[in-house]
């Protein structure tokens, strides 16, 4: 395990500043209901924004059913209530998610229309995270799992 892990889990005092900088991104989505998978691949880039918090650009290729296309969003990482906490938008500032890394790890619920967003966020070690993301509602049944590796 490496140095500062806790049961596989590293704490993040910090998240801004652990977040800061580029990641690399290769996440899976499967349809758990047709059978269908996906993949994207690309980079997160979080950067300061000109008031507190980060800027969270994400590009990329996503190939869903064999078809390759240009993806992209972006997402606002303000300050939280304590270093390790992060308040999570959409680019036009509708509220996502909250996000605590202080322990490592996180759950957080996004409730869209009538589908249910449930994404657990583990910091692996200083340079390593993942959110796996669970959606289910009437027209959805997805399975997104994310790896982030820092880009040196």
């Amino acid at each position: 395990m490496a140095e500062g892990t806790k049961d596989g889990v590293w704490p993040v005092p910090d998240v801004l500043a652990y977040l800061a900088g580029t990641w690399r991104v290769e996440r899976t989505v499967r349809d758990l209901a047709g059978g269908a998978a996906g993949h994207f691949e690309g980079t997160t880039v979080f950067k300061p924004l000109d008031v507190r918090g980060l800027l969270h650009e994400e590009s990329g290729t996503f190939t869903w059913r064999g078809v390759a296309r240009p993806a992209e969003r972006t997402l606002r990482f303000l300050p939280g209530p304590t270093p390790g906490t992060a308040d999570v938008r959409f680019a036009d500032g509708r509220p996502f998610h909250d996000l605590d890394l202080s322990g490592g790890r996180h759950v957080a619920r996004h409730p869209c229309a009538a589908d249910l967003y449930q994404g657990e966020f583990t910091v692996r070690d200083a340079d390593h995270w993942r959110t796996v993301w669970r959606v289910g509602g009437p027209a959805k049944d997805l399975l997104l799992t994310t790896d982030y590796a820092r880009a040196v």
